[in-house]
């Protein structure tokens, strides 16, 4: 398997220094970036694996880099770092169009080893470019959805909240799953990221339409039904 070709934006020199030195014992490319700016020029020229992108940098905010990137449409896989590591402050960044979010002071290994997660996953994505169930469409690789040919407008978020509902169409997804799978945060039971986000889905779904789209099974989870 050839190693990855990944772009990291950090202006800790130290802390780049890690991760590249172990990258190329494992056959990966780091290319660092020191500022914010220089980070989103060659993201926007280069084509990268993954991005690393760090959230507080002295020029421009991870989550406004974030947000340019997802703008100017490249879905490359990102994994933000950062020293805030609350539940709102991942939720956030995730929110945000962040692919996975490692708190600070952080493992290389654990870093490099999310990378190929991440990669793994936005490679078999590919395989199925555009995903039907019922009325709905989930084209993958434009990152657009649609119900009855008519336009959803979904945020970074959404769209992978849709994708997902999509990828296990019928299927009851619990709270778990979700947190799981598309917020990659295996804690805090307690948190209410996957309600809010399923309520604001839900509208984007059903508005317009007379029919529901997203099904709650009290105590289990949620199901999309076919939305004709």
């Amino acid at each position: 398997m050839a190693g990855l070709n990944i772009l990291y934006v950090e202006d800790d020199a130290r802390a780049a220094r890690q991760v590249c030195e172990l990258a190329a014992k494992t056959g990966d490319t780091v290319h660092w970036a020191a500022t914010g700016s220089d980070g989103l020029k060659r993201a926007g020229v280069e084509p990268f694996d993954v991005i690393i992108l760090d959230r507080m940098l002295p020029d421009l905010d991870g989550l406004t880099i974030l947000a340019r990137l997802r703008e100017s449409g490249i879905g490359t896989p990102v994994l933000m770092l950062s020293a805030l590591g609350r539940t709102t402050d991942r939720a956030e960044g995730l929110d945000g169009g962040a692919d996975d979010y490692l708190a600070k002071p952080f493992e290389a290994e654990e870093l490099l080893a999310r990378l190929r997660a991440l990669h793994r996953r936005a490679s078999g994505s590919t395989h199925s470019a555009v995903i039907l169930y019922g009325a709905f469409e989930c084209h993958v690789k434009a990152r657009t959805a649609f119900r009855a040919n008519r336009h959803l407008a979904l945020s970074p978020r959404e769209f992978e909240l849709f994708r997902y509902f999509m990828e296990n169409a019928g299927e009851i997804l619990t709270r778990e799953m979700l947190l799981r799978d598309v917020w990659k945060m295996n804690f805090d039971p307690q948190t209410n990221v996957v309600d809010v986000n399923i309520g604001r889905l839900r509208r984007k779904l059903e508005e317009g339409f007379d029919s529901p789209a997203l099904e709650t099974i009290w105590g289990s989870g949620y199901r999309l039904l076919e939305g004709r």
